[in-house]
């Protein structure tokens, strides 16, 4: 796999597109936005979404989605609500068998769909992966060490996905649990705004603590019934990336809850901020699909009532806290 194609020149899709040229590969990165393909062309930096991180010189920005036809492999990271209209778009230039790894975490809204769900239905033919873990893009894209999952249902196709992109610095895991992989990163996203919330209120290290526990058996129960497996989450697409998104302010989503836990608005919280946070779009999809499966998600459910205006943070937590006394597991 020597042509690497990279969907979205967000702060992700740009330090994914520097991961894989220090793995040697050929990058193209695609970017809707003109700026961000004139500036990464001109200075090799991502002023837009990464102002500082010098990029490696053999990365090329391109407005076109017809330029990654040649690809060995592309890479989707668009953000998830806009995945379905990206991939339509690049549906006439993917060849068949084309290996597409989804790098955006969330659940459609509307549809309630996986991204890979997404993918079978824009691009049938296409040989799908999932790329999920902890890691932040500015960390990724100035070569910290990061571990990641990247599952797909061939373990050989894995491995050679991996190899494509591994450096000494990016290492990712094989796993064939693409469902287990993408509810992980999905979810957690829902449980980043709830946890900056409480930063925000000022509940303290104890609340945060029962907050990311609890969080989780609400992420691996949807996993399960979506049909993922509970070994998959409780690793880094799971956990590992729960516990990076839910304390650190560097969290887009941890940091638009640290502004409502403080009184700040929804539109004041995301005022400025050019970088999506998943979270915010993802959890009335993330409550509808709970809702559709059966499964309690309290906390989720709690942070898509107040983004949606239903009701305030206080009564919120309070009726988190007023909930029956039950059995931990």
């Amino acid at each position: 796999m020597i042509r690497v194609g990279v969907m979205g020149g967000g702060a992700w899709g740009t330090a994914l597109a520097q991961v894989c040229a220090r793995a040697g590969r050929e990058v193209i990165l695609w970017a809707r936005e003109p700026d961000v393909v004139e500036t990464i062309n001109a200075r090799h930096e991502n002023v837009s979404f990464l102002a500082g991180i010098p990029l490696e010189p053999q990365i090329r920005a391109t407005g076109q989605l017809s330029d990654l036809a040649g690809a060995d492999l592309v890479l989707a990271v668009p953000p998830a609500q806009h995945m379905r209209t990206t991939l339509l778009a690049f549906a006439s230039h993917a060849r068949p068998g084309l290996p597409v790894l989804l790098c955006s975490k969330g659940v459609e809204q509307g549809s309630l769909k996986l991204m890979t769900e997404v993918l079978a239905e824009t691009l049938p033919g296409a040989a799908p992966a999932v790329l999920s873990g902890p890691s932040f893009a500015a960390e990724v894209a100035r070569g910290l060490p990061t571990a990641v999952t990247l599952a797909c249902p061939d373990m050989a196709q894995a491995e050679r996905l991996a190899e494509a992109i591994a450096t000494p610095m990016f290492r990712p895991y094989f796993a064939t649990d693409m469902i287990g992989a993408e509810a992980g990163g999905a979810v957690k996203n829902v449980l980043a705004i709830a946890c900056g919330i409480v930063e925000g209120r000022g509940l303290g290290r104890s609340a945060h603590a029962a907050l990311i526990t609890r969080g989780f058996s609400e992420l691996t129960r949807l996993a399960i019934a979506l049909g993922g497996e509970a070994e998959t989450v409780a690793g880094l697409c799971g956990l590992g990336d729960l516990v990076l998104t839910c304390s650190s302010p560097q969290s887009r989503n941890m940091s638009v809850g640290l502004a409502l836990g403080k009184g700040l608005t929804l539109e004041e919280a995301l005022t400025g901020k050019l970088s999506v946070a998943e979270g915010v779009a993802s959890a009335p999809a993330v409550r509808d699909l709970a809702r559709k499966l059966g499964v309690e998600t309290p906390i989720c459910e709690a942070v898509a009532a107040i983004l949606d205006g239903k009701v305030g943070v206080d009564v919120a937590i309070h009726e988190l806290l007023s909930r029956p006394l039950r059995e931990e597991n």
